[in-house]
C-alpha cells in the first residue's frame, strides 16, 4: 500500500548537502563583489585625488610651490575620501608653468596608490592592488609668471 501525505524516507539530510554545496560559491561571489566594488570606488576616488592635486599644481607660479601644493591636496582628497593607501606616490610634471605668457601650458599629476584586499581573505585575490591615475590641468596663459 502506498502511502500519502507524510515525508519520503532517505531524504533527511539533503538540506545540509544542499547547503554545503550552495553555501562556499555564494560567499566567494560576495566576497568577489566586494573586492570588485572596492577597486571601483577607489578608483574614482584616487581619480578625483589626481584632479584636484592638478587644479592645485596649475594656479601656483614655481613649480617647487607647484609641487609641494599638488603634494598636499592628493593627501588631502585622498584623506578626506576615506582611502588609506598601503602605499602611495605621486608624479608632477610642471613643465607647463614655465611657457611664456599667452601660450597654453599644461600640469599633469600622476597618483598611484596601493589598496588593501587582504582583509577580504579571497582565495586567488591579490593582497594589495596598485591603482594609479593621471590629470592634466590648463594653466591660465595669461596670468602672471614669476621667473
Amino acid at each position: 500500500m502506498r502511502h500519502l501525505g507524510g515525508t519520503r524516507g532517505g531524504d533527511e539530510g539533503s538540506v545540509a548537502i544542499e547547503a554545503a554545496i550552495v553555501i562556499p560559491p555564494l560567499i566567494m561571489f560576495v566576497c568577489l563583489a566586494l573586492a570588485g566594488g572596492r577597486l571601483v570606488t577607489s578608483g574614482a576616488k584616487i581619480d578625483a585625488a589626481a584632479e584636484d592635486s592638478a587644479r592645485e599644481a596649475s594656479i601656483h607660479r614655481t613649480a617647487s610651490s607647484a609641487q609641494a601644493a599638488a603634494q598636499a591636496a592628493a593627501a588631502e582628497s585622498l584623506d578626506d575620501q576615506g582611502i588609506a593607501c598601503a602605499s602611495s606616490s605621486l608624479a608632477i610634471d610642471t613643465s607647463g608653468l614655465n611657457v611664456p605668457v599667452g601660450q597654453v601650458g599644461t600640469v599633469t599629476v600622476t597618483v598611484n596608490c596601493t589598496v588593501s584586499l587582504a582583509d577580504l581573505l579571497l582565495p586567488g585575490v591579490p593582497g594589495t592592488k596598485s591603482l594609479t591615475s593621471t590629470a592634466t590641468s590648463v594653466v591660465d596663459a595669461f596670468r602672471s609668471r614669476d621667473s
